[in-house]
C-alpha cells in the first residue's frame, strides 16, 4: 500500500507524515550530535558534570537545539552518562588516642622565616582514583618547604614532607620554630611528634574543625588547585600527577609573585631573611 493510502486510513495527510518523519530524523541527528559532544568533553575532562555540559552545549548549539536542563539531564540518565556521586574524602581523622596539643598561633603573626610552619593534606584526583598531597608551608614567606604526593594518608608520607622542611631549614636545633597542623593522627602520632621533639620544634594544633584555623595551609591548597589543577585535564596516573605538581611548586616557590609578601617570590623571601637558629622572638 502507498504512503498516501496508509495515511488516509489514519486520517492523516501524506504531507503531514513526511513533515513528521523529517522532524524525527532531525531530532535524531541533533541527539547524536549532542551525545558526540558529551563524549568529546568527557574524554578531555572525565569529571565534567552534566550541568556544566548543558551550559557549554547550549552556548555551541543553542538552547533550542539542546533543550532545557531537565530534558538534558533525562537524556544523560537514559544514556548512563551521569557521573556517580563522589564519596566525601576526609584527610583528617581526629578520633584517636594521641595527645592533642593547644593552638599556639592564635592571634600570632609570623615574624620571620621558620617562625611558623603549617602542614596540611589535600586530595588530588587522577584517572580512576585519587592521590594525597602532603604539604608543609612556611607561614612568613609562603614558601613550600616540603611536599609528598602519595597514594594514601599514612603518616610516613607526612613525615617525609616534614623531614624535607627540616633539611631546607638546615636541620639541628629549630627551637625558634612552631609547627602548626590540624589534629589528625598523621601529625599527632608518636613518630611525627618524635621528629618535632628531636629538633626542638614547638607543637601547635587547631582546637576546632574550622578551616580558618589553618588558613595559610588551606590557601596554599587553593592556589595549586584554582590556578593550575582545575584548569588541566585529569592526571593520567600518580607518576604524571607528581611530575606536574613538582613543576607547579617549583614555579610557585621561585617565580610566582605573592601579594601578601609585597609581590616578592616566596623563596626569595625565605632565603633572604632566614635568621640564625634559636633566635626566638616573642
Amino acid at each position: 500500500m502507498s504512503v498516501r493510502t496508509l495515511c488516509g486510513l489514519f486520517g492523516m495527510s501524506a504531507q503531514a507524515y513526511y513533515k513528521k518523519k523529517k522532524t524525527i530524523l532531525l531530532r535524531s541527528q541533533i541527539r547524536t550530535a549532542i551525545l558526540s559532544a558529551v563524549h568529546y568533553y568527557r574524554s578531555k575532562a572525565p569529571g565534567m558534570g552534566a550541568l556544566k555540559l548543558h551550559y557549554e552545549l547550549c552556548s555551541i548549539y543553542g538552547s533550542g537545539a539542546v533543550g532545557g536542563r531537565d530534558a538534558f539531564l533525562n537524556l544523560m540518565r537514559a544514556e548512563h552518562l551521569m557521573l556517580p556521586a563522589k564519596k566525601p574524602r576526609r584527610t583528617t581523622n581526629s578520633n584517636h588516642l594521641y595527645k592533642k596539643y593547644p593552638n599556639l598561633i592564635k592571634g600570632v603573626t609570623a615574624q620571620y622565616p621558620n617562625h611558623i610552619w603549617v602542614s596540611d593534606i589535600t586530595y588530588i584526583w587522577i584517572e580512576g582514583g585519587v592521590c594525597y598531597l602532603h604539604l608543609l608551608t612556611d607561614m612568613y614567606s609562603h614558601a613550600v618547604l616540603g611536599w609528598v604526593l602519595a597514594p594514601g594518608l599514612q603518616s610516613e608520607y607526612t613525615q617525609q614532607a616534614l623531614e624535607q622542611a627540616i633539611t631546607q631549614a638546615g636541620g639541628g636545633n629549630l627551637c625558634a620554630t612552631i609547627h602548626h597542623s590540624d589534629r589528625g593522627s598523621q601529625y599527632a602520632c608518636n613518630a611525627y611528634i618524635g621528629i618535632l621533639t628531636e629538633h626542638h620544634i614547638r607543637i601547635s594544633m587547631t582546637e576546632s574543625y574550622n578551616p580558618t584555623d589553618n588558613a595559610v595551609a588551606e590557601r596554599m591548597n587553593g592556589i595549586l588547585k584554582t590556578e593550575w589543577i582545575y584548569g588541566m585535564a585529569l592526571f593520567k596516573d600518580e607518576k604524571h600527577a607528581r611530575r606536574q605538581i613538582a613543576e607547579m611548586i617549583e614555579f610557585y616557590n621561585n617565580e610566582r609573585p605573592h601579594m601578601s609578601i609585597g609581590m616578592k617570590k616566596p623563596m626569595d623571601v625565605y632565603y633572604g631573611e632566614v635568621p640564625g637558629k634559636c633566635l626566638w622572638k616573642k
